[in-house]
C-alpha cells in the first residue's frame, strides 16, 4: 500500500499505472482515482458501498486500517459472528473451527447500529472522563510543587529567624539544617516531577485516543468500529488501572514540610546539638476522580430486555453436615465468593462461588441484619436492634470499626467504597456517612427497608408499601415503581445492565424491574423453589444470583442470569 503521504489507486496500479487516488471504498479496501470512483459508483455490485476520502482513511487509527473485511485464513468476507469466540467468521469457518459451536448469529445483526450503540457512549465518556482524570491530577502535582515550594520558603524563613538571636556558634548547625530541607524537597519535587512527566505523557496519548476514536465513529466501518471498540476499551481499562494504582499507592499522598525549631535556644551555645529537624506529614490526596466502569464488563452486543432475561439453576450453598445455619442476608465479593450472615450463630460465613463452605470469618455479639461489600478486604454489617453498623476485615477476620446511631434502628446497608448509606424506615430516613472523616448526611423522608447504592444512585424497597424506588444521593426522588406482582419486596441488587432485581417475600418470587422504573417481570417464583426470600445479590463480572430464604441452608440457591 502507498505511505499516507501518496496514495494511488488500487486498480489502476494492477494495470501498471500510476493514479493519484482520491477516496478509499471500506467494502472493497481499495483507494480509487477520480475516474475508477465513477465506475464503481455505476457498478451495481458496488455503487452502495461506503466510500471515504483518502485523507480521513489516514486519519483512522492504525489498528482500525489493519481490520479487514475479509477471513485471513480462507481470503472470504465475514458474514457470521460465533458469540462462543467473540469472533468474526466466514461461511468456510463454520465448517472449519466452529462446526459444534452453537452460537452463530449473522454479522450484520450483530453490527446493526453499532455506533449507535449504548457501548460508544460510554466508552467515549470513558476515554472523556479519563483525559479529565489526567489533567486534574497533573493540576493536582502542580498544586502541590507550589504549595511544598511555599513550604520551603515559610520554613526557611522559620530557620533564619530564629538564627538573629543566636551567635556564630549555630551557623554550622543551621546549615546542615537547610541542607537536610533542600535534600527532603528535592527529593520530592525530583519524584512529584517524574511522576508529572508520566502522567502528561499518558494524558497525551489518551487526548490523541480521543481523537482517534472520534474519527473511527466517523468513517470507520461497523465491523471497524467494532474491533475498534474493544482495543480502546483495552487501553482504557489499562490506563484506568494506572489510575486507580497511583491513588491506591503512595505517590499522591499529600506531603507537607514543616520545621521543628529547638526549645533550648535560650541556652543554645550550651545545650544545642541541632538545630532542627525536617518532617515531611503525609495525608491522602484530595482528587476526585469521575468514576469509571472498571468493575463491570463493558459489552458491545445489545443490552438484553427484560423479556431476554431468563436465569437458570446452578447449585446451592453447602451446609457442612452436622451444622445448622440460618441465613438472613448475603453478598458476593469481587473474587466471586459468596458471604452469608448466620442468625443462629450471630456470624459471618464464607462460601466458595460453586457453593462449598469455605470458613467462618467473625461471630457478633448482636443478632446481624444485612452485609454488604465496602472494599478491599472490608464489609460492613448492619445491626438492627443493636442501633449499629461494623466494619470487618475479612482478611483478618476482624472487626475494625463500630458506628452507633442512638434511638435509630439500622436496616439496609450499602457502598460504593467511598460512601456508606444507611436505611432506617423506622424514621423514614437514609444516612449518608463519608467513610474517609465519618461525616454523615441525613436524608429525610425515604423510606426504605433494603437499600442498593449504584452510580450515585440509591434504589431501595419499601416492605410495608410494595414498593421499590430510586432516588438521587442528594434525597431527590427519580421514580417509584408498585406491581401487584411484588409482595412485601425484601431484597434488592442491580446488575451490570441496571435492571433491578427485588425479593418478594410474600409473593415468593424474583422480580426484574427496568432501568426507568415503569415496567417488571417474574423471572423466578416457587416452581424455581423460591421461598419467602429474603436476601439477593448479583456478581456483575460472572452473571451469577445468589438468592436467600428465611429457612435453612437448602434454599440458599445460585442461579446464572
Amino acid at each position: 500500500m502507498a505511505s499516507p503521504s501518496k496514495d494511488f489507486c488500487t486498480l489502476c496500479e494492477e494495470d501498471n499505472v500510476t493514479t493519484d487516488a482520491v477516496t478509499w471504498c471500506t467494502e472493497c479496501e481499495v483507494f480509487l482515482c477520480v475516474e475508477c470512483e465513477k465506475h464503481h459508483k455505476r457498478s451495481r455490485s458496488s455503487k452502495d458501498h461506503n466510500i471515504i476520502s483518502a485523507e480521513n482513511y489516514h486519519e483512522l487509527p492504525s489498528f482500525i486500517k489493519e481490520t479487514s473485511n475479509l477471513c485471513k485464513i480462507h481470503g472470504k468476507k465475514f458474514e457470521l459472528y460465533c458469540s462462543f469466540h467473540a469472533c468474526a467468521c466466514c461461511v468456510h469457518c463454520t465448517t472449519d473451527k466452529h462446526q459444534s459451536c452453537q452460537t452463530m448469529k449473522p454479522l450484520p445483526e450483530i453490527l446493526k447500529q453499532v455506533k449507535s450503540s449504548a457501548a460508544v457512549r460510554l466508552l467515549e465518556k470513558d476515554v472523556k472522563d479519563l483525559n479529565k482524570n489526567f489533567d486534574d491530577i497533573m493540576e493536582y502535582l502542580k498544586n502541590r510543587i507550589s504549595t511544598n515550594t511555599n513550604q520551603k520558603t515559610e520554613a526557611i524563613q522559620s530557620i533564619r529567624s530564629m538564627r538573629k538571636s543566636i551567635d556564630d556558634h549555630l551557623n554550622k548547625l543551621e546549615q546542615q539544617l537547610l541542607k537536610d530541607l533542600e535534600t527532603e524537597h528535592s527529593t520530592l519535587k525530583s519524584k512529584m516531577e517524574t511522576l508529572l512527566r508520566e502522567v502528561d505523557k499518558r494524558a497525551k496519548q489518551i487526548r490523541k485516543l480521543q481523537n482517534e476514536f472520534s474519527n473511527m465513529t466517523k468513517y470507520a466501518t461497523e465491523l471497524q468500529t467494532y474491533v475498534g471498540l474493544t482495543e480502546i476499551e483495552n487501553i482504557t481499562s489499562k490506563e484506568a488501572s494506572y489510575m486507580e494504582d497511583i491513588k491506591r499507592g503512595p505517590d499522591l499522598m499529600e506531603r507537607n514540610f514543616y520545621v521543628t525549631t529547638s526549645p533550648t535556644l535560650a541556652s543554645i551555645i550550651r545545650d544545642v546539638e541541632s538545630f532542627g529537624e525536617i518532617t515531611v506529614d503525609t495525608r491522602p490526596c484530595n482528587v476526585v476522580a469521575n468514576a469509571g466502569r472498571k468493575d463491570q464488563a463493558q459489552h458491545l452486543l445489545p443490552i438484553p430486555t427484560i423479556d431476554q432475561i431468563k436465569p437458570s439453576f446452578s447449585n446451592t450453598l453447602k451446609v457442612p453436615e452436622g451444622k445448622t445455619f440460618i441465613f438472613v442476608n448475603c453478598c458476593i465479593l469481587p473474587n466471586g465468593n459468596v458471604l452469608t450472615l448466620d442468625k443462629d450463630h450471630k456470624s459471618l460465613l464464607m462460601f466458595r462461588n460453586n457453593g462449598t463452605f469455605i470458613r467462618s470469618i467473625v461471630s457478633f455479639k448482636e443478632e446481624p441484619t444485612k452485609m454488604c461489600f465496602v472494599k478491599d478486604d472490608t464489609v460492613a454489617v448492619s445491626f438492627y436492634s443493636a442501633c449499629e453498623v461494623a466494619l470487618v476485615d475479612i482478611g483478618r477476620s476482624k472487626v475494625d470499626r463500630n458506628f452507633k446511631f442512638p434511638k435509630v434502628y439500622c436496616a439496609g446497608v450499602s457502598s460504593d467504597g467511598q460512601v456508606l448509606v444507611l436505611s432506617m424506615p423506622a424514621v423514614k430516613n437514609v444516612i449518608v456517612m463519608n467513610l474517609l472523616n465519618e461525616s454523615k448526611q441525613t436524608l429525610n423522608e425515604i423510606q426504605v427497608h433494603c437499600i442498593s447504592l449504584v452510580k450515585k444512585n440509591i434504589y431501595g424497597t419499601n416492605f410495608w408499601e410494595n414498593t421499590v424506588s430510586c432516588y438521587k444521593l442528594t434525597g431527590e426522588m427519580i421514580w417509584t415503581f408498585k406491581h401487584q406482582d411484588i409482595g412485601a419486596p425484601i431484597g434488592i441488587a442491580l446488575d451490570k445492565n441496571g435492571f433491578i432485581y427485588v425479593a418478594g417475600r410474600v409473593s415468593n418470587n424474583i422480580v426484574v424491574v427496568s432501568t426507568d422504573g415503569k415496567s417488571c417481570r417474574t423471572i423466578l417464583n416457587q416452581d424455581n423453589g423460591i421461598k419467602n426470600p429474603t436476601s439477593i445479590a448479583i456478581d456483575v463480572i460472572s452473571g451469577i444470583m445468589l438468592v436467600i430464604s428465611l429457612t435453612e441452608g437448602v434454599d440458599s440457591l445460585l442461579f446464572k442470569l
